[in-house]
């Protein structure tokens, strides 16, 4: 099939980007139940997916909530109400809005004229039913503490959703100001692709019209549908809003702007594929448009008072080029061609934010400046993670199942030898330093195979003088890393988290155990700090004038109903001192 643009999608395509009204106050609406109308036999059956509220402003919060008709067709009179108070007695906002096949019986609206530093209680009526009621805040103008719950990688069929279960019981203790997620909210997979040998012993499987793999609009929003009945994804959403963006698996894996290594002959246009998915994604999360009908911009700007300056950032959909695959370099011998490897990686024309996207970060950064702490969220690992190539090619033959771990743990003890005996000031000899020196990127989805675009971006906040610190999804392990640019100058620091149910690198090492390669890449990685490569879990990221600090907890399993929270390590780096410490 032709190639569609953007442009020539949206004219042949009827799709909407999901229904959203815009509330400034009291309507007096809310006294209605709602009725139905269009199709007679419409009618609601319950709120079956919960409510959710996101992208907070200080005087603005978007709510959500999807109707459940009988029977598909016609239109549903929604009531929302917003109160200071939990029995509703103290209404600030109220109104009435209709839900339709047309956006997936989902209903978005953007409350305005809200108190900074606010909590508010919100809820949907519809044909004599209420849905939950749900607790949202607004940011405030001036704060001496930020304090963030952060997840990525939730795949329903891998396990159960603890993680967030276990955020939302934290939610008051800990203070939490918003939930972000950093990417692959679901997963396109069909029964029987990555992650789904388990679900039917959990009760996970996916439901028979829709176990195949997503290409259509009405496969991503049944699967949505599916996610939004986890009762612990629904607690969460109803607990505390979010800030989202999508990573890769919300259209399909390894996706970039123009095709994904998971996009295949047979499976239609790859446009049509992309916008089909991210409609979906803009009907069922709580999620603000950047303009009307821009149903492809996520990165956005939030301000918690003095404090924090939060920069979310597309690294997936919009601007990224193709990744580049070590297997295109193999020459006839076996061995890599390292320097055509080399001039591509380091490309300055490659693209991972674009032009539109940089200038809007450079924008936003200097209205930031007197912030103390500029904050990015956003996929992929930006850290420098260079393991020496002979390890690396190794490892990746244990991933694929081509090696087994023996030769690989021997070569992991000779390398930190080397290591070792070079910090301690030992002469290596030039074979030895050569294999030291000789190093690859682990990673070429992430920064690492867009040097140059993380060049540009790092030298944003360098300028800047900015207390950097970025927040990362994607790999399902956890890592915290020093940022440094090409010449070794340390500009911020990465806390990743792991994933909150998506397996981690320990069911691709067969015979290693990952704690030990997690300690050696400790050791070989100058600039990681810290990994743990075998437990789901989130992150609570916390900050104050003084520091910020990431404090890791990890979920024993998610293969079990019961489960235990693991309290795991903190790190924090000191503002106005670029380092890392364990706490």
């Amino acid at each position: 099939m032709p190639t569609l643009t953007r442009r020539e999608f949206l004219k042949v395509s009827t799709l909407t980007a999901g229904a959203l009204s815009v509330s400034f106050g009291l309507t007096g609406c809310s006294d209605s139940d709602g009725n139905n109308t269009g199709n007679a036999n419409s009618r609601v059956v319950e709120f079956q997916h919960g409510v959710a509220s996101g992208d907070p402003l200080s005087d603005s919060v978007m709510l959500w909530t999807r109707i459940t008709p009988l029977d598909e067709g016609g239109s549903i009179s929604v009531n929302w109400e917003v109160a200071r108070d939990a029995a509703f007695t103290d209404l600030t906002h109220d109104g009435q809005m209709t839900a339709s096949a047309a956006h997936d019986y989902t209903v978005k609206i953007d409350v305005r004229n809200l108190l900074p530093g606010t909590r508010y209680y919100y809820r949907f009526r519809a044909a004599g039913i209420s849905s939950p009621t749900g607790i949202t805040a607004t940011l405030p103008l001036t704060t001496d503490q930020v304090r963030l719950a952060v997840v990525s990688c939730s795949n329903y069929p891998a396990g159960y959703f603890h993680a967030y279960a276990a955020i939302a019981d934290q939610a008051d203790s800990q203070m939490l100001d918003a939930v972000l997620h950093l990417g692959d909210y679901l997963y396109e997979y069909g029964m029987g692709g990555y992650a789904t040998d388990a679900a039917e012993a959990l009760g996970r499987t996916l439901p028979e019209d829709n176990a195949t793999e997503l290409l259509t609009l009405t496969d991503y929003r049944k699967r949505y549908a599916l996610y939004r009945t986890d009762t612990d994804l629904q607690s969460l959403h109803a607990r505390l809003p979010w800030i989202v963006v999508w990573d890769d698996h919300e259209v399909t894996n390894d996706a970039w702007e123009s095709g994904a290594e998971n996009h295949n002959e047979g499976e239609g246009d790859f446009t049509a594929r992309k916008y089909q998915a991210l409609q979906a994604y803009f009907e069922w999360l709580p999620i603000r448009p950047a303009r009307e009908d821009d149903k492809e911009t996520i990165y956005r700007s939030f301000r918690f008072g003095d404090l924090v300056a939060l920069q979310m950032l597309d690294t997936r959909i919009i601007a990224r080029d193709e990744q580049l695959d070590y297997a295109n370099y193999v020459v006839s011998d076996g061995h890599l061609d390292t320097s055509s490897l080399v001039s591509d990686l380091t490309d300055p024309t490659r693209e991972l934010l674009g032009d539109a996207q940089q200038l809007w970060l450079q924008s936003a950064v200097t209205e930031s400046l007197s912030l103390r702490w500029q904050v990015l969220g956003q996929q992929v690992l930006m850290a420098r993670m260079a393991l020496p190539a002979e390890l690396l090619l190794q490892l990746q033959e244990v991933y694929a199942g081509k090696a087994d771990a023996s030769t690989l743990q021997s070569l992991i003890s000779e390398y930190i030898e080397l290591k070792q005996r070079q910090a301690q000031g030992d002469t290596l000899s030039a074979s030895e330093q050569s294999r030291l020196d000789t190093v690859l990127p682990y990673n070429l989805d992430a920064w690492d195979g867009y040097s140059a675009a993380r060049e540009r971006t790092l030298a944003i906040f360098q300028q800047a003088g900015s207390n950097l610190v970025v927040l990362a999804g994607d790999t399902h392990n956890a890592w915290a890393s020093l940022l440094t640019r090409q010449d070794g100058t340390a500009v911020g620091v990465e806390f990743a988290v792991s994933s909150v149910s998506s397996p981690g690198l320990e069911s691709y090492l067969g015979d290693l155990d990952s704690d030990t390669l997690a300690q050696a890449l400790t050791v070989l990685i100058d600039d990681l700090r810290y990994a743990n490569l075998s437990q789901r879990g989130f992150m609570i990221v916390d900050f104050t004038h003084a520091e910020a600090r990431a404090a890791w907890y990890f979920i024993d399993t998610v293969k079990s109903r019961d489960y235990s929270l693991i309290e795991g390590p903190v790190w924090r780096t000191p503002a106005g001192s670029v380092s890392l410490e364990a706490v």
